[in-house]
């Protein structure tokens, strides 16, 4: 078990948004689901909770209220091992969300993503600054991530 995990706070919609994540993401699971009592004592609403997996690693989420907002300030990255897999989670966390510019996006539960390929990482490491710099400039440019776009930036210079 993982000495550390995410812990997510939202309004509403909790269990909802694990089994979306759930169904998106491979290797992944629902743990436990159930309700606190967040005072441990009389009649007080109880706040639903669902701990889960998204591949491999441990999420918990809470339905509590607007005490707490979600923020782009934090945001989950994606290491896709090719466009197809870039493309996958781009519309299937896009879907209902809002779409942003280099690979970023805000799935229609609040929480923000960047869906990156490997190969990003490659072709930015480049030994040669002009080829690195023109690869961020076309990501710069892009909302989705598109690898042979990058790659042609790259190879351009």
């Amino acid at each position: 078990m993982s000495r550390l995990s995410t812990f997510l706070w939202f309004q509403s919609g909790a269990a909802e948004a694990a089994a979306y994540y759930v169904s998106v993401f491979p290797n992944s699971r629902i743990t436990t689901e159930g309700v606190l009592d967040p005072q441990g004592h009389g009649p007080v609403p109880e706040v639903p909770i669902v701990s889960f997996e998204l591949d491999g690693m441990p999420f918990t989420a809470i339905s509590g209220g607007p005490v707490f907002e979600l923020t782009g300030a934090i945001s989950f990255v994606i290491a896709c091992a090719d466009q197809a897999e870039v493309d996958y989670y781009w519309e299937r966390l896009g879907d209902g969300g809002q779409y942003s510019q280099c690979g970023w996006l805000t799935d229609r539960f609040g929480i923000t993503w960047q869906v990156v390929p490997n190969r990003l990482h490659e072709l930015m490491s480049d030994p040669d600054p002009a080829k690195a710099q023109a690869v961020q400039t076309a990501m710069l440019q892009m909302g989705r991530l598109v690898v042979a776009d990058l790659e042609a930036a790259h190879a351009a210079v």
